[in-house]
This record gives C-alpha cells, sequence and structure tokens, in this order.
C-alpha cells in the first residue's frame, strides 16, 4: 500500500522527505528525480542499471540538441559534407 504525507518546498527547492517515508535511505545517496507532467517520481539510483549515469547525461544532451534544433539553430548539409567538416576538426 502507498504512503502518503505533506511536505513543503522551500524558496531554493529543497523537500524535506518526512522521516516514516526515509527508512532504507542513507544520507548522502544518490537519487534519480524523474518527472512526468505533473508527477516528480524519486527513485534510489543504485537499483537503476549501473550505466545509468552516462545514459542520464547523454539523455539531457540530446533533449537539449533537440530544443536547439527545434528553434533552427542547426545547419542541414549532406553526409559528405559533415563528414568533410569532422576530418577539418
Amino acid at each position: 500500500m502507498a504512503e502518503i504525507d505533506i511536505t513543503r518546498m522551500s524558496s531554493k527547492g529543497q523537500v524535506v522527505i518526512p522521516s516514516e517515508m526515509r527508512a532504507g535511505f542513507e544520507e548522502g545517496e544518490k537519487i534519480v528525480i524523474i518527472k512526468a507532467n505533473d508527477q516528480i517520481i524519486m527513485k534510489r539510483a543504485a537499483d537503476f542499471d549501473k550505466n545509468l549515469e552516462d545514459d542520464l547525461k547523454f539523455a539531457k544532451s540530446t533533449e537539449k540538441a533537440w530544443k536547439e534544433y527545434e528553434k533552427g539553430k542547426f545547419k542541414s548539409m549532406s553526409v559528405e559534407e559533415f563528414l568533410a567538416e569532422l576530418e577539418r576538426a
């Protein structure tokens, strides 16, 4: 059964997890935060695959690149032009 409690967010964006819900978590433990629409999910990072941190970095950079693309900040080029530019770098 789900546990429910109420907490508040500070002006710095900090949220206190009620003490009875912290059982099994240790100070300094990494926690993954997932936002899906108006829901926030918190999960112990150790419960994920060991490559999670790299996967999250990749996902963030991909999302950032996609937003830049949607703003029209990328240029189009052929495969040949792209490869030539890579060689020049």
